[in-house]
């Protein structure tokens, strides 16, 4: 008895001395000595933690004030003009961004007739149409960040220097698929022609 009594005590003292111990150890860290969402606060005389932010504030790089490249418009008009350079390099990123995210709809030459279209989605107008071909470019950045139809915007998904990299791109393709091949200079004209007889 004496020794069944002598081990009660033991895991009686055992266990209370673990509870000090989880107890003494806890340092309050549930509850951090930081501002909660909504919590009062005595340090402003409204007593509002939260505080709005200063009238004027803008986000950075959200200022946008250049509405031709930001928006594709000249005072509230589609813009008829890049506000960036036409290069090389603009153009081969607009292609590489162009097969991303255009051409699963609009096809890699743009007659809309992308894999989605020939899978039932509906077809979209082919940038080769005379509509498109005379459209101011700012309509393409325009579409691209707001959609347009059936096409969603790409605003958080394409940045707008990728935006007008797309809008040089479609303009090249629509002057590919129109080109007349008396129109391009003789080298390029030889290497068509070696390429049409190698596929020959």
């Amino acid at each position: 008895m004496n020794r069944s009594f002598g081990v009660f005590i033991s895991l009686f003292m055992l266990n209370v001395l673990c509870l000090i111990v989880m107890v003494g150890c806890r340092q309050d860290m549930h509850d951090q000595p930081r501002i909660e969402p909504f919590e009062e606060s005595d340090f402003f005389g409204d007593r509002r933690a939260a505080r709005s932010t200063v009238a004027g504030t803008i986000p950075r790089g959200h200022l946008q004030l250049d509405e031709h490249f930001y928006k594709g418009k000249i005072d509230g008009e589609l813009a008829k003009t890049f506000p960036v350079p036409v290069t090389i390099d603009l153009l081969r990123r607009g292609q590489e961004r162009y097969d991303i995210y255009c051409a699963p709809c609009h096809s890699a030459v743009g007659d809309g007739l992308g894999i989605i279209v020939q899978r039932g989605m509906k077809q979209p107008e082919s940038f080769h149409s005379q509509r498109l071909i005379e459209v101011e470019i700012g309509h393409f950045f325009d579409v691209t960040t707001n959609g347009f139809g059936n096409m969603y915007s790409y605003n958080d998904r394409v940045n707008p220097s990728d935006r007008w990299a797309i809008a040089a791109y479609i303009r090249a393709l629509q002057l590919s698929q129109g080109a007349n091949l008396s129109e391009l200079p003789d080298s390029d004209q030889r290497r068509i022609q070696q390429i049409i007889e190698v596929e020959e």
